[in-house]
């Protein structure tokens, strides 16, 4: 990571008895994306509130650019937020509403038409559009003007608050691709809070998954992924198959690990495959469900197999989704398949299924 221009020490946040923060640290580099994901309720947007200004912490310290930040008001802080509702200005036309930090900030009226116009090449809007009102607007048209009056003014951190959930799905996916391609462009930092963990995955340099006001892992997407530090964010993250085994450390590192479910002659895995938490006894094996694949004749011979038959399937195109109930597992293991118009299995068939050694991952329980 870069020179932090985010560091948060020992966050706590209370509302009367209710504690929404529980001693939370984070850094965020300059020019880094980081993404804020979690439940409901887990404290993610109250944290995005005390970078921004709104809301002061209970204990802890904020430092922002090096500077302390304890009693500084939001519109002394080198920062911008667009909230979900974006609160354009309904009255004002897209060049006022673009402007108004500008004017707040008594920029001369030639250096702000310059700025305005700048901001609105960078979103992809055309000038005819300065003098038109929000309620004018489609809702990508609307998002655009919001993030270019939080960019305008040119701050250090950009907070972005779910400010795409209301979108339909195409103009999401038109909308983050833009995002991610003005973060690259302009080397400001990005702190976005979302539900969409898919988004989270495309656009974050790093994502912090929060759990109940406390922060459970950072890391890049890949190490989020594929090495989380237990079940809860294992399951959060995308679909995923948990396999529970009981595992015994090897003298080399490895772990040595015995399933009911699973067959494997060499039933061992690498350490780098293990998390730092386990330690021994029970412990789950996670699989994700585009590693797992249909065992057939002539095929090179996985790591582990699972004899099962199909309870499901379900064509989505680009891939295939199969439910497989397995003997010795409780739940049905899901595999993520490439989409091809031959099927390679249906509804009741008897399978073996199986997935390699580099792509399994031992939790703790």
């Amino acid at each position: 990571m870069q020179t932090p221009i985010i560091e948060a020490t020992g966050i706590v946040k209370d509302y009367g008895t209710f504690r929404a923060l529980h001693s939370v640290s984070l850094d965020v580099g300059t020019g880094e994306f980081v993404a804020l994901v979690g439940p409901s309720g887990c404290g993610k947007t109250s944290l995005l509130k005390i970078v921004a200004g709104f809301e002061a912490p209970t204990e802890g310290s904020l430092r922002i650019a090096g500077a302390d930040m304890a009693g500084v008001p939001a519109a002394g802080r080198p920062t911008r937020m667009v909230f979900q509702k974006l609160a354009l200005f309904p009255h004002k036309t897209v060049r006022d509403n673009i402007g108004f930090p500008l004017k707040l900030a008594g920029v001369p009226a030639r250096e702000a038409d310059e700025r305005i116009r700048a901001m609105l090449a960078l979103m992809h809007l055309d000038p005819a559009y300065l003098g038109r009102y929000p309620a004018q607007l489609s809702g990508g048209e609307q998002q655009r003007v919001a993030l270019a009056r939080a960019l305008v003014s040119r701050p250090s951190v950009l907070l972005l608050d779910e400010p795409m959930s209301a979108l339909d799905a195409k103009l999401k996916k038109s909308l983050q691709a833009e995002l991610k391609n003005l973060h690259r462009n302009l080397g400001t930092s990005f702190v976005l809070v979302t539900h969409d963990l898919e988004e989270a995955m495309m656009l974050a340099d790093r994502i912090c998954v929060m759990r109940a006001g406390n922060v459970l892992q950072v890391g890049t997407p890949s190490e989020i992924y594929y090495s989380p530090v237990d079940a809860f964010v294992a399951g959060f993250i995308g679909d995923t198959n948990l396999f529970p085994v009981s595992i015994a450390r090897q003298a080399d590192g490895s772990t040595a690990f015995r399933s009911p479910a699973i067959e494997a002659a060499d039933p061992t895995v690498p350490g780098d495959r293990v998390a730092p938490r386990v330690a021994g006894g029970s412990a789950l094996l996670m699989v994700r469900p585009e590693a797992m694949r249909f065992v057939t004749a002539g095929a090179p011979a996985p790591f582990a197999t699972l004899s099962g038959v199909v309870e499901e399937f379900f064509i989505k195109g680009a891939s295939i989704l199969y439910r497989v109930r397995v003997e010795g597992h409780a739940v049905p293991v899901v595999m993520d398949l490439s989409g091809t118009p031959n099927l390679p299995a249906q509804v009741g068939d008897a399978v073996t299924v199986g997935f390699d050694r580099a792509d399994c991952f031992i939790l703790q329980e």
